[in-house]
């Protein structure tokens, strides 16, 4: 860990002087109490860099949060092993992808079984929260269990004792996107109504106690909720095919439901006090957490080993070194074949940007967290799932 200020603690070997820069600007707040943790993953982002920790006073920045309210991971692990599965993959790669909906937009044509009680949980949840999420957009219902593009994916992936997990990312899709968006507008038209000059405007802020605070958070809290429940949904259908393709039920041994784009209010260091993570999930002493490597690299089951200095946080997974237009322009086709040879995937050139080489190094990003999280299980893709 580097003391870079008073107000700001990193833990990122690898950090670009760009978002650095971000970070100490962010750290400046004159609410942030008493310093923001940078995790090793982090990167330029929309106001406050990607992969932060910002503890607040009395105020959140919407933008500090994310625009993906509740983006996470979920990850099962199986009872079973490489050996049960067949030498094809391809057949369990196109049958999940028939299940679950890819790419940015995607609806569902039917409300599954599945999905049904979740809806339902969500629109009471919604009524309680005195909001329609209709007003954000008409088709969320129809969203739910679906994966979006861009770094969200379904992976299968074995472990150290060839054990197979299921393995997803994704977060509140349209709904939680245009939520966001609305209340960061809220905030950057407060900021104007209050002659508030900020360092940068994505920085603008809600203060606790207001109308339009209250408003953010329970649309937040009911986005993040939609995430959850949208990892769940999508696990479901994925499990049901891996059964179809083995032809043996999945009995699930261990589930893990984890967020990084998320603000909720905790106790540290004697205050009370509003935790953003934007790209980073919660550590808490034994709590188990999920951080996945780039495509086609590790992603780890992790335990919260508690660290207070990074406000009980870890990081969320490898984080960009590349931006997606940088990468478009520096690598090849070929390069990402050959960094996915022996995984399962779709291959086209529309997942370009997302080549491994886009990404920080994961081995040193775990190398980076290890007094935040003890390593539980090592995981190696073997089929991949992108939406373009």
């Amino acid at each position: 860990m580097q003391k870079i200020t008073d107000r700001l603690l990193s833990w990122a070997s690898m950090l670009e002087e760009r978002t650095e820069q971000q970070a100490r600007t962010t750290s400046r707040m004159p609410f942030v109490y008493p310093h923001l943790a940078l995790m090793p993953d982090a990167h330029l982002g929309l106001g406050a860099t990607v992969g932060s920790v910002i503890p607040t006073l009395g105020a959140v920045m919407p933008a500090a949060v994310g625009v993906d309210i509740g983006c996470g991971m979920i990850a099962v692990r199986t009872q079973f092993s490489r050996a049960d599965l067949p030498e094809d993959l391809r057949p369990l790669r196109q049958a999940i992808e028939r299940a679950v909906p890819l790419s940015a937009g995607a609806t569902n044509r039917t409300i599954v079984d599945t999905a049904v009680p979740r809806i339902a949980a969500l629109e009471a949840l919604a009524v309680e929260a005195d909001f329609d999420p209709a007003d954000s957009l008409a088709g969320w219902r129809n969203q739910l269990g679906t994966l979006g593009s861009g770094n969200h994916f379904i992976e299968v992936s074995l472990d150290e004792e060839d054990r197979v997990w299921l393995f997803l990312h994704s977060g509140s899709r349209g709904v939680g996107n245009r939520i966001a968006q609305r209340h960061i507008a809220v905030a950057k038209e407060a900021m104007q109504c209050w002659w508030i000059e900020l360092p940068d405007p994505d920085l603008a802020y809600l203060v606790e106690g207001t109308p339009e605070f209250d408003r953010y958070i329970a649309e937040l809290r009911w986005a993040q909720h939609f995430a959850l429940l949208n990892r769940e949904e999508m696990m479901d259908r994925v499990v049901r095919q891996l059964a179809e393709v083995v032809g043996t039920a999945v009995q699930e041994v261990e589930r893990i439901n984890c967020h990084h784009n998320f603000t909720q209010r905790e106790t540290h260091w004697g205050k009370s006090v509003w935790v953003s993570r934007k790209g980073a999930i919660q550590a808490t002493a034994g709590q188990p957490g999920l951080i996945p490597g780039s495509m086609g690299t590790a992603s780890y089951v992790v335990e919260g080993r508690g660290d207070k200095r990074s406000l009980e946080s870890s990081p969320h997974g490898a984080g960009r070194s590349y931006s997606r237009s940088a990468a478009r322009r520096t690598f090849t086709h070929e390069q990402l074949r050959e960094a996915m040879t022996g995984i399962e995937y779709r291959d086209t050139d529309a997942f370009l940007d997302e080549i491994p080489a886009a990404y920080k190094p994961i081995d040193q990003v775990m190398a980076d967290a290890a007094d935040l999280v003890t390593v539980r299980h090592t995981l190696r893709q073997i089929v991949n799932v992108k939406g373009d």
